[in-house]
């Protein structure tokens, strides 16, 4: 598979998209005055700590105080045997996507520990229950693993991570770890064994992991990472130190901005171009990839044309039907996408495809069809937590597996951890992804002004019968009124003066009272007012 990455920047924002055999995959979009937070490491301060949900609210300088759970604080010391036991278990089984948050540019999951004020060694928790590890007003060290989602605040760890190109360094851990997507055993014992080597002669303390562009890459190249890792470490300690402990927060390290990301996270072998459409970025990028990435050197591409970066390659098309609810498949099927608060559901239908041999075939290719289409939406939408899929049911346990087969296969192409279950008998797949950040809807849209978010609004036909019922209670509330004046939307004066005419003039020969009516262009359907005269 052919992959191109193309990089557009504007005074307003930066977007870097992810083209697959020239197909819209990925996008990625960072306002420029709300950059996003994953990654950041802060020095904060505890605001409250909540006994009964084993958790505290951390002051890190944002608009909402950020979210803190015991689970995701460094745990405590183990006996030697037992670390030891624990450790072999581990060591093969290592999962990159878990240490790194998918390690992806718009999810990069940095942990860090607490740190003592004299030295850089890390200071190990006493004990298990947060109300015993955690005070109010005390200063920690955090790192953001996920955005602000919504009105819930930031997601932290005090168990940090630092990634670079070919490695993530793990302070507060003590093992190495090998990413699950590089298969070849031979391949998986070299790097633990140079990685090991490495870290005794320099001293490293701490845990690695080998995350998948490490495959195959030169011990000096390693070396070379891990020196970039230790400085990079002893520059955030330092930092740290050197915090005004009059401040309730400090940012201590923030993460690259988004084209530099994209580089050291998305690019890879099977990348063919990087094309940016700015100069100064343009620079900047090359810059980074000749001291990290030189691969992709001779691969970064200037674009100079009038004409804009993503109208040429039709990702601004792509953009806007990936906030759409339907997505049609080639065959005349489709899907319908509805995300909520609690889930995602993605419901699969035949539409116009008819088929040829039989239903259960029809059926059968349909869902085939809409897998791949499923796993592009996931992607391309960044559609994360619950997701429920709602596949046509089908009769054979052959093309169930068959769909769950081909869904997995496709699913291998995504960053994010994903897990699958079986095909039910109803023709559901309950399945998760990983969030760490905003769906691209809820990152470019907001909820209606006129239905607040439900997707509809009553009917002019229903708000006319509530007009009524309006006037009737006026009129028995108040005696004095001689004329009623409904101010209201268009549609909705149309029909109180066509369809609805003759029970209005009904309405006022019961109340013995003049009812009038005035149009108000700025009202919704649904809004509207009564005027006693």
């Amino acid at each position: 598979m052919s992959e191109e990455l193309l990089i557009n920047i504007s005074p307003m924002e930066s977007r870097v998209a992810v083209l697959d055999n020239g197909i819209l995959g990925e996008i990625y979009i960072e306002r420029h005055h709300k950059l996003g937070l994953v990654g950041n490491i802060y020095l904060g301060t505890v605001v409250r700590v909540l006994p009964g949900m084993q958790a505290a609210f951390v002051d890190i300088g944002q608009s909402r105080t950020a979210f803190l759970h015991v689970n995701d604080m460094q745990r405590e010391p183990r006996p030697v045997a037992e670390k030891n036991k624990a450790t072999k278990a581990t060591k093969h089984e290592i999962n990159e996507d878990d240490a790194t948050a998918n390690a992806s540019a718009d999810s990069l999951a940095v942990t860090p520990p607490i740190v003592s004020a004299q030295s850089t060694e890390i200071v190990p928790a006493s004990k298990t229950l947060i109300q015993h590890r955690l005070h109010e007003s005390q200063r920690i060290l955090v790192q953001v693993t996920k955005d602000q989602l919504g009105s819930k605040g930031a997601r932290l760890t005090t168990n940090i991570s630092l990634p670079s190109r070919y490695l993530v360094y793990l302070p507060s851990s003590d093992h190495i770890g090998i990413s699950q997507r590089i298969d070849g055993e031979e391949e998986r014992s070299r790097l633990k064994t140079e990685l090991s080597s490495l870290m005794q002669t320099v001293n490293l303390k701490g845990g690695l992991i080998a995350r998948t562009a490490a495959e195959r890459v030169p011990v000096d190249k390693l070396e070379e990472d891990i020196y970039y890792l230790l400085q990079l470490w002893r520059t955030i300690c330092a930092r740290r130190q050197e915090i005004n402990h009059h401040q309730s927060s400090e940012l201590i390290y923030q993460e690259l901005s988004l084209p530099l990301r994209s580089i050291r996270d998305l690019v890879h072998a099977d990348t063919e171009k990087v094309i940016i459409d700015n100069t100064q970025i343009y620079e900047q990028v090359r810059y980074f990839a000749k001291e990290f990435v030189p691969f992709v050197y001779d691969r970064i591409v200037h674009y100079t044309a009038e004409q804009s970066l993503f109208d040429v390659h039709r990702v601004e098309d792509d953009l806007r039907d990936a906030l759409k609810r339907r997505v049609d498949l080639k065959s005349g099927g489709y899907l319908i996408i509805d995300q909520t608060e609690a889930m995602t559901t993605i419901d699969v239908n035949t539409g116009s495809f008819v088929g040829g041999r039989s239903l259960e075939d029809t059926v059968y290719k349909t869902n085939l069809e809409a897998t791949h289409a499923i796993a592009r939406q996931l992607r391309l939408r960044n559609l994360g937590g619950i997701i429920i899929l709602d596949f046509i049911d089908m009769l054979e346990q052959q093309h169930k597996d068959d769909v769950l087969e081909s869904l997995q296969a496709q699913l291998t192409q995504d960053y994010a951890k994903t897990k699958i279950t079986q095909v039910s008998e109803l023709g559901l797949v309950e399945m998760t992804r990983k969030r760490t950040r905003e769906s691209l809807g809820q990152q470019l849209c907001e909820p209606c002004s006129t239905c607040q978010g439900r997707g509809f609004v009553k009917t002019a036909e229903t708000v006319c019968f509530e007009i009524f019922r309006e006037i009737m209670r006026c009129a028995r509330t108040y005696n004095s009124p001689k004329k009623f004046t409904v101010v209201a939307h268009a549609a909705v004066i149309d029909l109180l003066l066509t369809t609805e005419s003759d029970t209005v003039a009904d309405l006022e020969y019961l109340l013995g009272r003049v009812i009038t009516f005035d149009v108000e262009n700025l009202y919704t359907q649904e809004q509207y007012d009564i005027v006693l005269d």
